[in-house]
């Protein structure tokens, strides 16, 4: 099997006033935050040619997006071959959540860690996924 979390896709974390929390950021940490958030972008260890990108991003402390996790934060992890993953750690008796959803930019799945945080999984397409940044800087 490849390697299970490459690294970190995001931070999403629960606040009162999401549009508040991106702002205080921005004029204090100079993030430049958008609709979502803000994404870190960095280079690949094993291809320094290939971008990699970390969200980071408030979210309503109304959000469902978490359920059935009651935590204030969740921790979305880059992988690598998703399905492969899932299938060993159904196998190793992980909680998965929900089905694996695909989209252009990359799969996406949920698990359950033992202490109740819901973990996002993502099989990044970066190309994709930094096309979509590009596109959105210039909205």
């Amino acid at each position: 099997m490849k390697k299970r979390v490459t690294g970190i896709g995001g931070v999403f974390f629960k606040v009162e006033d999401p549009d508040a929390t991106k702002s205080w950021y921005q004029k204090h940490l100079g993030l430049n935050t958008d609709q979502y958030g803000t994404t870190f972008e960095w280079r690949q260890a094993e291809n320094p040619n290939l971008k990699g990108h970390t969200q980071w991003s408030p979210i309503s402390d109304k959000t469902e997006y978490f359920n059935p996790s009651n935590k204030d934060f969740m921790i979305n992890y880059r992988v690598e071959n998703l399905e492969e993953l899932v299938d060993e750690l159904k196998k190793e008796g992980v909680r998965v959540l929900d089905e694996i959803e695909v989209y252009d930019y990359g799969k996406f799945v949920h698990i359950m860690d033992p202490d109740g945080h819901s973990i996002e999984l993502w099989e990044p397409v970066d190309e994709v996924y930094e096309k979509i940044l590009n596109d959105n800087a210039k909205t």
